[in-house]
């Protein structure tokens, strides 16, 4: 999986992936009222109304990217009608031709991270059939446990031809307070790159590891850094845009080859029409154009992560 999205990425020269996490105040009015119209103001009618949320979204930039992350937080809030239209989401985009990175951050040992690894990646077997419960091609993986959390992840991976991207250095303000802590005079995200690199051994694609990490925009200098550690793992990199990120600041993340990263942009994107400069020319009713003009304006601005 992990050639296929850098086949996707080097097609559509686009190492961008398309945050799918909504909030109803995200989705427009009209959506909203279709929505309950149809199954009531009620949890299913928001699941309908994220749905066709997502779908809008979807449609409009799957020619423009490769692939798509939906954090299940925001479907899992809403219940069992919440997860349908997680699982929904990542059934359409993977019908569109999309890599679905499930951001799930899941991190638990034993059983219990070999069902979270089945059921987000793998397929569960019942009588003389299987199942994929969910369409992912990744997902997102919690490693505080350590190599017991991770193990049951790689071996699902190793059968399905899937990935993991591990939490590594996160965007947000207070990671420092454990990821920045010394170990022996090491800061600790240093020293969980280094375990990435040397899982990501395990399970190679051509050029790159299924098994890549997760590191903030947000922290460019931490960047260059972890790219040294593990130069052939892909680093999905959150914190673009609304989190302060900027393509400029992007250039560490990637390797000389232009590749090794892909940059996660979330409410940039699917929240565009609600925003400067896109709502003097978008009316909520086109919530889709103006996604569709940030993920082109985005493309170009990360047109200067390369300039060395």
């Amino acid at each position: 999986m992990i050639d296929k999205l850098i086949k996707k990425i080097k097609e559509k020269d686009a190492p961008i992936v398309v945050g799918l996490d909504p909030m109803l105040d995200y989705i427009p009015e009209f959506i909203l009222e279709d929505a309950f119209a149809s199954c009531g103001k009620n949890l299913q009618g928001v699941s309908e109304a994220i749905w066709q949320y997502n779908k809008g979204i979807i449609d409009a930039v799957c020619d423009l990217v490769p692939a798509v992350k939906p954090q299940i937080a925001m479907y899992e809030q809403f219940g069992i009608e919440g997860l349908q239209a997680f699982r929904r989401t990542c059934n359409y985009a993977s019908a569109k031709g999309l890599v679905v990175i499930g951001d799930i951050k899941r991190g638990d040992i034993g059983s219990t991270s070999e069902a979270y690894a089945t059921g987000h990646l793998g397929k569960v077997v019942i009588g003389k059939h299987s199942f994929s419960p969910f369409a992912e091609d990744f997902v997102t993986v919690n490693p505080y446990l350590g190599s017991d959390g991770i193990k049951p992840f790689i071996k699902v991976c190793k059968e399905e031809k899937k990935g993991i991207f591990i939490l590594v250095k996160t965007s947000n303000p207070s990671s420092g307070e454990l990821q920045d802590q010394l170990v022996d005079g090491k800061p600790l995200y240093e020293i969980l790159a280094r375990k990435v690199a040397e899982w990501g051994q395990d399970h190679m694609g051509e050029d790159y590891s299924y098994i890549g990490a997760v590191v903030g925009a947000t922290y460019p200098e931490m960047g260059a850094v972890l790219r040294r550690i593990m130069p052939r793992n892909y680093i999905l990199v959150p914190g673009y845009g609304a989190q302060g990120g900027k393509g400029k600041d992007l250039a560490p993340f990637f390797n000389e080859d232009g590749l090794g990263a892909i940059v996660n942009s979330s409410r940039g994107i699917i929240c565009a029409y609600k925003k400067a400069p896109y709502s003097d020319r978008f009316a909520p009713e086109n919530y889709a154009d103006a996604s569709r003009q940030a993920v082109l304006d985005m493309k170009e601005d990360l047109k200067n992560a390369f300039v060395r």
